[in-house]
């Protein structure tokens, strides 16, 4: 590497090269008016034609003491323009038109290539490919280039699957291998009944309003379940929350706000012979369910749910939704918080803590909290806890069956996974490719 100090005229100096320099300029000017007041001249500009000897003061008058016969800045700048090398020049002189704002310099690095040992050129016998003409004419005088099968080879260009699918995959495969069973989650719309009523969501709670919820145009409702079951929600809301229950309230159609809408539906179908809305998915869990006497079941679904949220570094409108239900017996709140933490201890996260909540579907409740090392705090998870009575039994569960629940966020783990700090690096238009196309395997042991 060569390091070379060069100079470049600033726009002053290509201007000085156009117009000529103040003190040449100067000069001229005495000369054609004959003389000039020294205060109607620049202090600078006035040493530096003294300096040269092109002026002096008579009678407190500048005057010409002996005119130059070339302007010595102009032309030093159009020779700096041809040739910038700064060695070339006298530094003390330089550094005047540095100081002066004509020119400026600065450390430039070149590199000088030359041609090594193991350069070859084609053209002097050495070859790269074959082709038909050196096979017609024949191979023996013929001198191929070695292969080098240590070197880098180039990537292809192809798809990457995104971080957050190769997590989601993962969380899918903790789940089977803890025993759950998958639940069908491709109703995206939901109705206002499955998502909120049936879970005893109060029609007046606030998740409800528009500035939390994303309501569909068209069609605005949807048809409710059987009557017999509709009028034991209905009875059990007027009762526990003791305000009238608006039918219409519970058709208007939604975009789901949490995949326990999925959860009720389910439970539902379980006990009462799987008929609810027909759905194939449903029948593929006969096996849960033998004889007369409740059989204990696992399940679980992962897939997106919507919330009309204002988007920042933790909270998206879209995102994704673990949902986790266990139905049995003598089940407690231990339970729950011991499958939660095994769960997240195969994720490889175990600084975990609940924290006590309040939620309209579950009573004790508990929320889930994540510590984050790259934001260095506690960045809330999902939220858990038992099903309450009033949800299940319309649903004709009996009251020696305990249903544990919890909804856990996919984006927030992943974050701590990729070790994010913005949610919006995961997901969204600012994602960076090269952080998909670059990501890990995810596999937790």
């Amino acid at each position: 590497m060569i390091t070379s100090n060069l100079l470049y005229l600033t726009e002053e100096g290509l201007s000085v090269i156009k117009n000529g320099s103040p003190e040449y300029n100067l000069v001229h000017k005495i000369k054609s008016l004959g003389h000039l007041d020294p205060n109607e001249v620049d202090k600078m500009i006035k040493t530096l034609a003294f300096k040269n000897r092109s002026i002096k003061l008579v009678n407190n008058k500048l005057v010409i003491n002996e005119i130059p016969k070339n302007d010595f800045v102009s032309d030093l700048l159009k020779e700096i323009k041809l040739n910038n090398d700064k060695s070339k020049y006298d530094l003390k002189i330089i550094n005047e038109l540095i100081k002066r704002g004509f020119v400026k310099s600065k450390n430039v690095n070149s590199y000088k290539i030359m041609r090594g040992e193991k350069y070859f050129n084609e053209n002097e016998g050495e070859l790269s490919v074959l082709t038909i003409d050196h096979v017609q004419k024949g191979i023996s005088d013929l001198y191929f280039k070695k292969y080098n099968f240590d070197t880098t080879g180039k990537i292809p260009q192809c798809g990457s699957l995104h971080p957050l699918l190769k997590m989601k995959d993962e969380f899918k495969r903790i789940f089977l291998e803890m025993g759950f069973h998958e639940m069908a989650t491709n109703q995206y719309v939901e109705n206002s009944f499955w998502n909120f009523d049936s879970l005893f969501q109060p029609q007046n709670h606030p998740s409800r309003d528009e500035h939390d919820t994303f309501f569909v145009s068209k069609p605005v409702s949807a048809k409710l379940v059987n009557d017999e079951y509709l009028n034991k929600v209905k009875n059990i809301h007027e009762k526990g929350y003791e305000m009238e229950w608006d039918v219409k309230e519970s058709e208007k159609n939604i975009l789901r706000t949490h995949t326990t809408a999925v959860t009720a539906r389910y439970l539902y179908a379980l006990n009462n012979n799987f008929t609810t809305d027909g759905n194939k998915s449903l029948q593929d869990l006969k096996d849960l369910k033998a004889g007369k006497r409740f059989e204990p079941v696992k399940l679980f679904s992962i897939d997106k749910v919507y919330r009309n949220e204002t988007v920042d570094a933790t909270h998206l409108a879209e995102f994704h939704q673990m949902e986790g239900v266990i139905a049995g017996y003598n089940l407690g709140l231990g339970d729950l918080m011991g499958i939660i933490k095994e769960f997240f201890n195969r994720l490889g996260i175990s600084n975990i803590k609940f924290k006590p909540a309040s939620n309209p579907y579950t009573e004790p409740s508990l929320e889930v909290f994540g510590y984050h090392e790259g934001l260095n705090k506690w960045i809330e998870m999902g939220n858990s806890g038992i099903f309450r009575p009033e949800m299940i039994e319309p649903m004709g569960y009996s009251d020696d069956i305990t249903v544990l629940g919890w909804g856990l966020s996919v984006e927030r783990p992943s974050m701590i996974r990729c070790g994010l700090n913005n949610i919006r690096e995961l997901v969204g238009h600012k994602v960076d490719l090269s952080f998909i196309k670059n990501s890990d395997f995810v596999f937790f042991k």
